[in-house]
């Protein structure tokens, strides 16, 4: 059975990575916002929601506007994620079935992140990660990462950044040892009784000490 696991690492960071990850969350933000606010000025002009790929579209447009120059030193991947969960979030929200809450703009400090689907490396020996346009950044290893890395997903918690790196791993279905199965039914005169025919009588706690509470 093939699972996905997360494993998060504080980073190890001077003021330089530090600065990198601040710009490359700040414009992650950014383009979430301006994609936002792009689709709500369609819906309200009774437009349909433009898809992901029109969206890429038109965050290449984005890049090349004289205001928005610092997008071109993020990586791609990670600006497109953005609109990938954006895109995601909408649909989850338009959910006739089982809809959730509209997706919100994005606050300065409030869950800083960002995200790279492909693209980085695992230096799983070393305890460090590669992310593109910023490079090698060390983490506190506590323990190994086990599988295929997936993703990881760059994010600020207090004064400190922390990498989450998700994996998926083939494990084994865990099976009981017993051959035999009891049922059990739990009552009100008899606690549980099981289908071997053993019971368990009440514990009764509150009729024993009832007297001694009201004592007390």
């Amino acid at each position: 059975m093939i699972i996905r696991k997360a494993y998060k690492f504080r980073l190890k960071t001077n003021q330089t990575i530090a600065r990198k990850l601040t710009q490359f969350a700040g414009c992650s933000r950014l383009v979430w916002n301006k994609a936002l606010a792009f689709q709500k000025e369609r819906l309200n002009a009774k437009q349909y929601c433009l898809s992901y790929a029109r969206l890429t579209k038109e965050l290449t447009k984005w890049k090349k506007q004289e205001d928005l120059f610092s997008l071109k030193q993020v990586h791609s991947q990670a600006l497109q994620q953005s609109l990938k969960n954006l895109s995601q979030a909408l649909s989850e929200a338009f959910n006739k079935t089982n809809p959730k809450q509209f997706p919100l703009f994005k606050k300065k400090g409030k869950r800083d992140s960002f995200r790279y689907p492909q693209g980085f490396k695992i230096d799983n020996p070393n305890g460090r990660v590669f992310l593109p346009k910023i490079g090698w950044v060390r983490y506190n290893k506590s323990q190994e990462v086990e599988g295929v890395a997936k993703n990881v997903t760059i994010s600020k918690k207090g004064k400190h950044w922390f990498v989450s790196i998700q994996v998926e791993i083939n494990v084994e279905i865990p099976k009981h040892p017993s051959s035999s199965i009891i049922g059990g039914d739990l009552g009100v005169v008899r606690f549980l009784t099981l289908s071997n025919k053993k019971y368990y009588e009440p514990l009764n706690i509150f009729r024993k000490l009832k007297a001694k509470l009201a004592k007390l």
